[in-house]
């Protein structure tokens, strides 16, 4: 319903396209007024053009909405001050942080270059720290206000070819739970989204990983896939739960990640308390109790996420029935 953001003002990262663009709508159209943030850049964070990020503007205004552009890459403590700035600046306050923003740079990891390891670092973890920390001594100062992060199945359960993607993603799982702590007591509240939607990014993964991961039982991830009927996976699916998390209503939700995808929206676990569990009373294991108990009792039912093919040769897989009948 209009009006659930009047007089709010929101920042939202990478909102030239996409997700973020999806969101920066949804919440103009709610009342908010906006921080159109995007480069313009590659997918690998290369080239520069204002034209999505003005546009967004263009199409916000056309609308009776409010909004203004910036055009900084994120990843530097100056990129993200620049942002609050922007929001100070232009409507006075700062209400909400939006971090949609980010690069991707797939590659094996025996492959990946100590650039494209610190250039996916930077804009997606490094990013999201560059926003929340200007955001967060304003938000202290006037006891509210509302950061949304994104993480991605990437980090939160892997994905191959994507080791920096995933540390990052990761990583703000991490960084979403720790600030929700921080801030908590000030009246702002943290979370996350894992998004799973049919976007530039996605759009870009090669044939040839899609393959991969599909061997390597990655397509189906942690958190269940949209039924069929809710499905195509668009970008604007992930907005409305993303605003949500914006909203006045939503003050006691703090240091959850959402999986949202196709309509679906689900609560992640987090990564405590344990699934399983072993005591032993005075502590000190034995390797030869470990060799025994943990297959049997941590890891029971667990699958292997890559596992080897089963002609490969690994000293310590146990012999199966099949392979003792055929040389019997």
């Amino acid at each position: 319903m209009p009006g659930h953001l009047d007089g709010k003002s929101v920042v939202v990262t990478g909102s030239g396209r996409g997700i973020g663009r999806e969101v920066a709508m949804l919440a103009a159209s709610l009342g908010a007024r906006v921080v159109i943030n995007d480069p313009g850049a590659n997918l690998d964070g290369t080239s520069h053009d204002n034209g999505p990020a003005e546009q967004v503007v263009s199409e916000i205004r056309t609308r009776g909405g409010t909004a203004v552009a910036n055009f900084d890459a994120v990843g530097s403590m100056d990129a993200g001050e620049s942002l609050i700035k922007t929001a100070l600046d232009n409507y006075g306050r700062l209400d909400g942080v939006v971090n949609c923003a980010g690069i991707l740079r797939d590659r094996m990891v025996f492959n990946m270059t100590e650039e494209e390891w610190d250039d996916v670092i930077r804009v997606h973890l490094k990013g999201h720290f560059s926003t929340i920390k200007p955001a967060s001594i304003l938000f202290r100062q006037q006891r509210y206000g509302r950061i949304v992060n994104f993480s991605s199945i990437s980090g939160l359960q892997g994905a191959s070819g994507q080791a920096n993607y995933g540390a990052a993603k990761g990583g703000i799982a991490g960084l979403t739970r720790v600030v929700a702590r921080d801030l908590g007591r000030y009246g702002v509240t943290c979370n996350a989204i894992s998004p799973g939607a049919q976007t530039r990014m996605t759009q870009s993964v090669p044939d040839t990983t899609r393959e991969i991961r599909a061997r390597a039982g990655q397509q189906a991830a942690a958190a269940s896939r949209p039924p069929a009927e809710l499905s195509p996976l668009g970008p604007e699916q992930v907005a409305p739960m993303t605003v949500f998390l914006l909203l006045d209503e939503a003050w006691n939700i703090n240091g959850q990640i959402f999986h949202v995808s196709g309509g679906m929206i689900q609560r992640l676990n987090h990564p405590y308390p344990p699934l399983a569990s072993m005591t032993k009373l005075g502590g000190n294991w034995s390797m030869d109790e470990l060799v025994q108990l943990v297959p049997q009792q941590l890891m029971s039912g667990v699958a292997n996420p890559a596992p080897p093919p089963l002609d490969l040769d690994l000293p310590g897989r146990p012999v199966t029935k099949a392979e003792t009948a055929a040389t019997t």
